[in-house]
């Protein structure tokens, strides 16, 4: 982290900033996905690597689309993957601030009124690129005469509102190349040229907001220190910076990381639900396989699964992400998964295996036995009723099957039994009838379990019992 910068507090005053403070700002407008799940995770790492603040702000300037029901979805999925905000902040609820932001742009001369409709717009960047070109907005409302506005609104035109950027030295109509640099976190120096850009409308003709204005406003009063999102808002950032410096406040330091897509390669969204955090949440996939993927794929470390947000904070390095855009696959996380499994304790899925009905003396026992199996914790249900219930449905073995596993029921240990039981019984076994590997193990599985893997069955048997393996005789 760099020294502290001065920004703007409310009454654009100056106010140094000491601590990291970062924001996670989506659009309470659907489910988020794993792709915004890589970005609130970059974030809330980063601050906690460097002890800082996360600020969750919801961008729900959009109040046809946004909704709290989304708002509360989000915050749930953010609290499962471990992420608990220091500040909650909603757009909505702020727009004193973004009207005084106007007021002052309008003063300073930077925000103009423009009356042209959509369709009149799209004829001028025709136009435009037939005579070579490029499609940016020409300022034609700044030559617009006191007379002619007045028509316009005399006509029931509302006006939208750009923002000036500042890429030329004293006539607008002849802008120059004008260089925003950056170092970026993710990708290092960065630039945008003003110039090739058109001025942004900030203020939309019905007086509500584009996402400029308020997200910039935002980030000086609540001394945002770090702005880590999706390189698609790459450009966005030379645009935001000059308004940063247009408002008084010196810009955050912005890193763009690479975005996630299916496997396919198509572009992930909130509207379609795909991959949300909540299907993946329900499917019975743990937080960590989420967090681990999400954060690591597309950068130089191994794709393995991370224990805990602590672990990944110590792996995540925003520098060590690729450029190109990372694809997905929903395949991984069952991998991944599958290893949080195994190595995770009894302690820690206690509470999560009585809410499957596994209780009692043996519960520490069969987990330490199934983990290794397990694609999902909720995969230990069966397992428990297997070993309570016995097979279901019972295996259907052959004629010959049969019988050696009516002898092996015959040559079962006495109780009580410990671990060497099952070593005892296949040794009595092999040397009454003569089989051996997969003729005598094949068999007692699939009386026991119903199924051809699982579980070692040294391990399973003292917890089957005697009494209840003899009730699995064919």
């Amino acid at each position: 982290m760099r020294g502290h910068r001065l920004v703007n507090t409310k009454a654009f005053g100056y106010a140094p900033i000491m601590t990291v403070t970062v924001r996670f700002a989506p659009s309470p407008t659907g489910r988020i996905h794993i792709g915004n799940a890589r970005t609130a995770l970059f974030n809330w790492l980063f601050a906690l690597k460097h002890k800082g603040r996360f600020v969750q702000r919801f961008d729900d300037t959009d109040v046809e689309r946004s909704r709290q029901e989304f708002a509360d979805s989000i915050l749930y999925d953010l609290h499962w993957l471990g992420i608990f905000p220091d500040q909650t902040e909603y757009q909505s609820r702020r727009f004193a601030s973004y009207d005084a932001a106007v007021d002052r742009l309008k003063a300073a001369g930077v925000l103009y009124a423009c009356y042209e409709t959509p369709e009149e717009l799209d004829l001028r960047r025709k136009v435009r690129r037939t005579r070579g070109l490029p499609p940016v907005y020409g300022r034609e409302a700044l030559k617009l005469t006191d007379a002619e506005r007045a028509a316009y609104e005399q006509d029931g035109r509302k006006p939208h509102w750009r923002f000036l950027l500042p890429n030329f030295k004293s006539d607008p109509f002849e802008t120059e190349r004008t260089e925003v640099h950056w170092n970026d976190l993710v990708r290092g120096e960065e630039t945008v040229d003003l110039a090739s850009l058109s001025d942004p409308v900030l203020v939309r003709a019905d007086g509500t907001y584009l996402y400029t204005l308020p997200s910039v406003v935002d980030d000086i009063e609540m001394q945002i220190s770090h702005v880590i999102r999706g390189d698609d808002h790459v450009t966005n950032t030379g645009v935001q910076i000059a308004l940063f410096r247009a408002l008084g406040a010196e810009p955050p330091v912005f890193g763009h990381h690479n975005l996630l897509t299916t496997a396919s390669g198509e572009g992930l969204s909130k509207r379609t639900g795909a991959l949300s955090i909540e299907s993946l949440r329900e499917s019975g996939i743990e937080p960590m396989s989420v967090a681990s993927l999400a954060v690591l794929v597309g950068t130089s470390e191994n794709v393995t699964a991370v224990p805990n947000l602590h672990e990944l904070a110590e792996k995540f390095d925003p520098a060590a992400t690729s450029k190109s855009a990372s694809k997905f696959d929903p395949d991984e996380l069952v991998v991944l998964n599958r290893s949080l499994l195994h190595h995770m304790s009894f302690a820690e899925v206690r509470d999560r295996l009585l809410l499957l009905g596994v209780s009692g003396e043996h519960a520490e026992a069969f987990w330490m036995a199934v983990r290794g199996n397990l694609d999902r914790l909720s995969d230990a249900a069966s397992w428990w009723r297997i070993l309570r219930e016995g097979p279901q449905p019972v295996a259907e073995l052959a004629e010959e099957d049969r019988e050696f596993v009516g002898q092996a029921m015959d040559l079962l240990p006495e109780e009580p039994w410990d671990a060497n039981v099952w070593k005892d019984w296949t040794a009595k076994v092999k040397k009454a009838t003569g089989r051996k590997g997969k003729g005598l193990f094949m068999p007692l599985r699939l009386a026991l379990t119903g199924l051809e893997s699982g579980p070692e069955l040294a391990d399973l048997l003292p917890l089957v019992g005697r009494e209840g393996t003899l009730a699995r005789r064919p």
